[in-house]
């Protein structure tokens, strides 16, 4: 429907959207415990219940009573970018990861700004802790201001900001709530389950849903496991027998931790996720996928997933609808009801998926209606290729156009010595061990001179954050598309047999692209982080045009002036007040210039069509958005604010003339977190269904 009438002159007030905080989930009434468990370079070939050659009966329960995804996807190529993935449901360059962090000479981390899983579940409630391998940036001499775990949402914490030092035995890096703890007796993965495990026995009083986060180091390199489990996969000299003994190590600490979930609630009660942060480096663990870690091809980013959850996930089901770490945010909010966070998200929610009704008694509901807003999508820029994406049964990737500046001779000449070092102390078949010298470079060397040259080489080959300005304008060239359905080796590209699907792939992952660089920050500069004000959910019709009818605006609003007499308290209960007023309703107030009609019009227009076949395609709504003295006033309808973010919004110029003081602005924040948001794609329907209430006082 088209129409020649401005709908400016509509003069819409603002319409404040509330509802209340959601408190039911797939489940039923109870929000569920969230463990989720990752591995660190695990391959998608390695596992037994992926027909791999390390025995894991553990996790194989876990698939064979749960879903087991067949298509699953790290959230990277290596460590960091994917868990910052995993994390925030956010593609790595756009949460400012671009590679893995070194913390004694990068200023990279997780930004405060992101909003994490751990976030999202503690303010639904949820009791949070993280345990085992960070690696998101954690403060060291030069940068002591990096955030912590506890930064991002984790009320506990014991955690190593890298890898396990010297290996997984004994390691001596452990961090506990911000305190080291020095060198522990025992194995990396044991160490981090037992952990968990008197966490999880010390909390018995505390009745709250938990998430527990547990990212093991195995078998990421330098290697270590028990000499009776060695012995099962071949000598203690084999790198790939020790390789396996780790994740063997790994299953048998998950079982522990399983049994303990199991004596302290209801299997029901637990929703288990397992994975990995990327495919392995031994080319002999991704099957007979193209690439390994660090290649955004399928062998460095295809990894296992398995979600286990009796009594809501049917056991058995093996899915092969590609799904990756990346969903993990927007899945888990959809089976707790908590709100994501107001951002874009580049991942789905698979809670449907997951939890599927049966037809009859036995079958499940097909779920051909799942569809992705945007594909899978990797960003990598030390990568070759350095782009990829995934949209149902095709894959794209793309190479940068240039190098990056890296100083290639001086590599070269440190590999040179390494090799020459070994060969020299006649020791060069015992340190490769039946491999390369490039992969040995991924797993170290016993001998400490090669092991000093070898860190050498990883720091002129680490990402360096002077690059990032020109990363920013980076062009792509050598786009390749592939069908992973009938070639998932990646051997023949068919670009040229399927244009249609190749220019389609191609602009959407240079949209893709574009928008995440767009929104990283630059760590090289003076400011890299500047604070990212969050996206409201409370949703104005916004055009050039402000109506001077916002009669309501103040509904979400921080008041701007003090009434007579009233003090800090009485502030507060006024603020808390209009934010209660809305909740559980919409409310449409007409200014007096506006007939009932013209507005039974406009609900007419916006409910007919969307693209072309709505008249907004021609026409322009009203802004709504409340100004004071030229400037904004914030709004306080934002579950997603810290502590910190609501006082600087109220440190606004809009404010100036009141002053909140901070047992008052504290109880405002403990307040703000009992209201939930209105995503996006309800607003229409609630619009449309508003009670409206005219100038003389008549509701109908």
């Amino acid at each position: 429907m088209k129409t020649n009438t401005s709908y400016q002159s509509l003069q819409l007030i603002c319409v404040c959207i509330a509802l209340l905080p959601f408190t039911t989930t797939l489940a039923g009434e109870r929000r569920p415990n969230i463990i989720v468990l990752l591995s660190d370079d695990l391959g998608w070939k390695d596992i037994g219940c992926y027909d791999g050659p390390v025995k894991t009966p553990t996790l194989d329960q876990l698939a064979s009573g749960g879903m087991r995804f067949t298509n699953f996807y790290s959230g990277a190529a290596v460590c960091s970018p994917s868990r910052a993935v995993l994390l925030t449901g956010r593609t790595n360059v756009r949460a400012s990861i671009y590679s893995w962090i070194n913390d004694d000479d990068q200023r990279s981390h997780l930004p405060k700004a992101e909003v994490t899983i751990a976030e999202v579940l503690q303010r639904g409630g949820y009791a949070t802790a993280h345990f085992g391998k960070w690696h998101l940036g954690l403060p060291s001499n030069k940068f002591p201001d990096k955030p912590t775990p506890a930064d991002h949402g984790f009320d506990y914490w014991f955690a190593t900001g890298n890898n396990a030092q010297p290996s997984h035995h004994n390691p001596r890096n452990f961090i506990r709530n911000g305190k080291p703890v020095g060198m522990l007796e025992g194995y990396a993965c044991d160490l981090v389950v037992d952990e968990a495990v008197s966490w999880l026995e010390n909390r018995s009083d505390d009745d709250r849903p938990f998430l527990v986060n547990i990212w093991f180091h195995e078998p990421h390199a330098p290697l270590a496991a028990p000499e009776g489990l060695v012995r099962q996969y071949g000598e203690q000299s084999d790198p790939a027998a020790v390789y396996s003994a780790t994740i063997a190590n790994t299953d048998q600490a998950i079982n522990r931790l399983v049994e303990k979930l199991h004596e302290i609630d209801e299997p029901e009660n637990t929703l288990i996720i397992y994975s990995s942060d990327n495919g392995s480096y031994r080319a002999d663990r991704v099957g007979k996928l193209r690439g390994t870690k660090g290649s955004n091809f399928e062998g460095g980013i295809r990894v296992p997933g398995i979600f286990y959850w009796p009594g809501h996930i049917l056991a058995g089901m093996v899915e092969d609808e590609p799904a990756g770490l990346v969903d993990l945010l927007p899945t888990i909010c959809g089976i707790t009801g908590i709100d994501p966070p107001p951002v874009h998200l580049d991942g789905a929610d698979l809670s449907q998926l997951l939890v599927r009704e049966l037809i009859g008694n036995s079958s499940p509901r097909q779920t051909e209606w799942f569809e992705r807003t945007q594909p899978l999508f990797w960003y990598l820029p030390l990568s070759g290729p350095a782009v990829a994406i995934r949209d149902g049964r095709f894959n794209m990737v793309a190479y940068r156009d240039g190098r990056l500046p890296k100083d290639y001779e001086a590599l070269v000449e440190i590999k040179n010595r390494i090799e020459a070092l070994l060969r020299e102390k006649g020791i060069f078949d015992e340190e490769t061990r039946g491999s390369t010298l490039d992969k040995q470079l991924f797993e170290g060397f016993r001998d400490s001179e090669a092991e000093r040259l070898r860190g050498q080489f990883i720091r002129l080959n680490q990402f360096h954050e002077s690059w990032i300005p020109g990363l920013k304008q980076t062009q792509f060239t050598r786009f390749e598309l592939y069908d992973l359905r009938t070639d998932p080796a990646q051997k023949t590209n068919i670009a040229i047999r399927e244009p249609l699907i190749y220019a389609k792939m191609k602009s959407q992952l240079l949209k893709i692209s574009k928008s995440a660089s767009d929104e990283a920050f630059d760590w090289s500069s003076d400011n890299p982080a500047p604070s990212r004000e969050p996206t409201t959910l409370v949703h104005r019709f916004s055009s050039d045009y402000r109506s001077p009818f916002d009669a309501f605006a103040y509904m979400n609003r921080i008041p701007i002036e003090v009434e007579a007499l009233e003090d800090q308290a009485g502030l507060a209960s006024r603020i808390e007040s209009r934010l209660a007023n809305q909740e559980g309703r919409v409310q449409i107030k007409l200014p007096p210039t506006m007939k009932r009609d013209a507005f039974e019009g406009f609900k007419l227009a916006a409910g007919i069509g969307t693209g072309s076949e709505s008249c907004f395609t021609c026409h322009q709504l009203p802004a709504l958005g409340h100004v004071h003295r030229d400037q904004p006033v914030p709004t306080l309808r934002n579950r997603t604010y810290t502590r910190q973010q609501l006082s600087k919004s109220l440190d606004s110029e809009a404010h100036k003339v009141i002053s909140l003081d901070e047992p008052t602005a504290d109880r405002i924040f403990a307040f703000l977190q009992t209201l939930s948001d209105v995503p996006a794609a309800k607003f229409r329907p609630l619009i449309l269904n508003a009670t409206v209430l005219d100038t003389t006082g008549d509701i109908k």
